[in-house]
Order: C-alpha cells, then sequence, then structure tokens
C-alpha cells in the first residue's frame, strides 16, 4: 500500500514538471501580449468676444464672454442671445453686468450683407423705460460692431425700419454705427458747434477691470485726441482714469492708418522702465479707435516710439 502512494506521488509529480518544461518551451507571441495605450488630448482653448451689457451703475460698459462660434454671423445670434433678459445665454453673463433687452423680444431675421448686419426684432425691443431706450440701441450697435468687419446696423422691427425711438423721440439713422454713441453726457452751453467725443473710462467689479465708453456732447472744437488726452488726464468725476494728470500731447499726425500721439515723459508709469500701462494704452487706444478711421496708435514719447498697437485688438 505504501509502495502504491509513493508511486502515485512520484507519477503526479513528474507529470507536473513535464507540463512545466514544455511551457517554457512553446514560443511566446509578443503580439499576444502587447498593452495598446490610447491617449485623447482635449483642446483646453476658450475663445472670447467682447460684448457691452449694462454694468452696476447702469453704463453700457465693454466685457467678454466665453463664445462657441466663429463665423460673424453665428457670433452675432450668440450675441445677441446673451442680450436679451432670461435669455438662453445669460449664463455667460461676467459677474457686475446684467444684459438689457426685453426677455419677451424675439429676433425675427438677422443677415449680413458685407460690412451690414441687419437685424429684424419683434415689437417687444422697445417696450422699456425711457433710460434704458437709447442705451438699448446703443448697446446692440456697440457689441455688433465689435465683430471683426462688421461696421454698421440695420434695426428694423417687425420688417419697418427703426427711425424713430418711441419714447425719447431720438431720431435715428439707418444703418447705424458707432457714430451714435454711448452713455451721453452733456456739457453744452448752445447749440452751436456742437462736438461728440467718446472717451473710455476705468471702472471695476471685486477688482476685475472693464472699460467704460462716455460720448461727451460739448461745444469744445479742438481736436478729439486734444479732447480725449485732456479729459483722461484730469480724471473724470464718475470714472477712473490712470493717465497722469500732468500728462501732455505734444503733437499728433495721422499718416497711413496710423495716428501717432507724441507725449511728454509724464505718460511713463515709470521714468526708470519707461513703459506706458496697459490700461492706459487701452483707454487712449480705445477711445481713438471710436473717434477717427485709422487702424493702429503709436504712443511716442519726445519723438520715440514706445509703443504701436492695433485699435481692433483692443475691442
Amino acid at each position: 500500500m505504501l509502495k502504491r502512494s509513493v508511486y502515485r506521488k512520484l507519477t503526479l509529480c513528474g507529470l507536473v514538471l513535464c507540463s512545466l518544461m514544455l511551457l517554457y518551451a512553446l514560443p511566446i507571441n509578443k503580439q499576444d501580449i502587447k498593452i495598446e495605450e490610447e491617449i485623447n488630448y482635449v483642446n483646453t482653448s476658450v475663445n472670447t468676444h467682447t460684448i457691452y451689457l449694462l454694468d452696476q451703475n447702469n453704463y453700457i460698459s465693454q466685457t467678454k464672454i466665453v463664445i462657441t462660434e466663429q463665423e460673424p454671423l453665428n457670433i452675432a445670434k450668440e450675441l445677441i442671445d446673451v442680450l436679451i433678459s432670461g435669455g438662453i445665454g445669460e449664463d455667460k453673463i461676467p459677474n457686475g453686468f446684467k444684459s438689457y433687452i426685453n426677455s419677451n423680444t424675439k429676433v425675427n431675421t438677422i443677415t449680413m450683407d458685407n460690412d451690414i448686419i441687419n437685424i429684424d426684432f419683434s415689437k417687444d425691443l422697445l417696450d422699456t423705460n425711457l433710460e434704458l431706450e437709447e442705451k438699448t440701441i446703443q448697446g446692440i450697435v456697440y457689441t455688433l460692431t465689435s465683430i471683426d468687419n462688421i461696421n454698421k446696423i440695420n434695426i428694423s422691427i417687425d420688417g419697418e425700419p427703426l427711425k424713430q425711438l418711441p419714447q425719447s423721440k431720438i431720431s435715428l439713422p439707418n444703418p447705424i454705427d458707432r457714430q451714435i454713441g454711448v452713455n451721453k453726457e452733456y456739457q453744452i452751453t448752445n447749440p452751436n458747434n456742437v462736438t461728440e467725443t467718446t472717451i473710455y473710462y476705468i471702472n471695476s467689479f471685486n477688482d476685475q477691470i472693464y472699460y467704460t465708453p462716455i460720448t461727451l456732447v460739448t461745444n469744445d472744437t479742438r481736436e478729439k485726441i486734444e479732447i480725449i488726452v485732456d479729459e483722461l488726464s484730469n480724471n473724470y468725476s464718475k470714472l477712473d482714469s490712470y493717465l497722469p494728470n500732468n500728462t501732455e500731447l505734444l503733437d499728433s499726425h495721422i499718416d497711413n492708418n496710423v495716428l501717432y500721439m507724441n507725449f511728454n515723459d509724464s505718460i511713463f508709469n515709470s521714468l526708470e522702465e519707461e513703459d506706458i500701462l496697459e490700461e492706459v494704452i487701452y483707454t487712449i487706444g480705445l477711445s481713438v479707435g471710436n473717434n477717427y478711421d485709422v487702424e493702429d496708435v503709436s504712443f511716442q514719447v519726445n519723438g520715440q516710439e514706445i509703443n504701436k498697437t492695433n485699435i481692433k485688438a483692443l475691442d
């Protein structure tokens, strides 16, 4: 009995050993054990676009929102969706801002013809208070003309061109461009030699800087760049400017779509580094873009160019 048990165990060990030897003798197919790794790259880039919304002080102001569209007409549709109160784009509005188009307003049609956007609204667009009536039109025009190569807007109501605002009785041209002005402040003493100059100032919400355009209606007949620099350096009472109050515009001229501005060295943020604050470049550059038909602004100090900026890149 003992012999049989030993024999059985030896036989079993022999079989296991043979199996192991056979396994190691077989060729291994490397393809069978290859580990496949698939790496998916996610595009994390975000597209933003300028939009003009109401800030906490009820000024139409420039800010940016995230957009998904890339074609001009589709961008226009997406921006209008954000401007409609309670609309589908409301969640894109930054803190401190709000939309201003009546929530019941419908966009009947929107088309593009060269540099003009034609947009037909329902009559609900005009169902607003007197204060917002003109600002609503201003905000729409400033927003849509921030789109590349769009310079004018045709606005109609249920198929009829909007020629006059019903409450304020303000007449409107068709098409409308930024010459309509925005956030108008009147400083006139007589109806003669009236000048409208749009100037961008600095504002902030929760330490986030943004820019607010004010159209000054005055009897000032000076060159508009002189008015811009003078107003910014003297610090408009309700808004801010980082332009030092002893900054002087020595001279200016336009050549090949560039406005050259020559300042004294007081425009520098630091005499040691001889740099100009970004906020100063923005306020002056944006202001020039709304008052002059030029592409670039050149900042010079005592005749030496310090900075050259494309205006469209600021908007």
